[in-house]
């Protein structure tokens, strides 16, 4: 094997980033402490077909591979984004507790959460789960695919959004619409009162 051949196939350090972030967020997931399980009091219904979309279009990204590296501009801006996309969705374990669940649910004393990350934003795990997996298309895709993983991952993110929403509003009603008020769904406006 020629080094020319060699240097085509190695990773590269912007790569190994991603990699490295998808591999702390799944660690920390996976091995996250574990508080008593609490007993589910309401499930919301819809939620799954989002959460396909999300990861057809996470599956995407991954490939329709470039196999041309990526400027180390933006590689940088890739490994900035992946990391704090991870430092986000770290703070929002951290902030939901037991509640954490890939399903649209309600548990036994469920509680509103509105500090940490769903200060600034409802869905922040959504918002950063977007910049990791874009982060990786900066990388390893072409960029002719990222417009398709952005479509789909934004339809997932829809529909997994308004079924949870209708599920809180059920579960909180007042309260939940004066925080839906006060705090938008996906992107921090920077001048709305926080």
């Amino acid at each position: 094997m020629t080094d020319n051949m060699v240097m085509r196939f190695a990773p590269s350090p912007a790569l190994i980033c991603i990699l490295a972030a998808w591999l702390t967020l799944g660690l920390a997931t996976v091995l996250r402490p574990r508080p008593p399980q609490a007993r589910e009091v309401r499930r919301g219904r819809g939620w799954a077909w989002g959460l396909v979309l999300q990861g057809l279009s996470i599956a995407i990204v991954w490939t329709w591979r470039d196999h041309e590296p990526p400027s180390l501009l933006v590689s940088a801006v890739a490994v900035l984004l992946a990391s704090s996309s991870v430092a986000v969705m770290l703070a929002c374990q951290r902030a939901l507790g037991r509640q954490f669940a890939y399903q649209a649910r309600l548990v036994e004393g469920h509680r509103l959460i509105t500090t940490g990350p769903y200060r600034y934003v409802r869905n922040p795990i959504y918002a950063a789960l977007f910049g990791l997996a874009l982060a990786t298309g900066l990388v390893v895709t072409r960029w002719q695919a990222i417009p398709l993983f952005a479509v789909l991952y934004a339809a997932g993110t829809v529909i997994r959004i308004r079924s949870e929403e209708r599920l809180l509003r059920a579960g909180f009603g007042p309260e939940f619409d004066a925080y839906a008020r006060r705090v938008p769904a996906l992107i921090p406006l920077p001048w709305r009162k926080l």
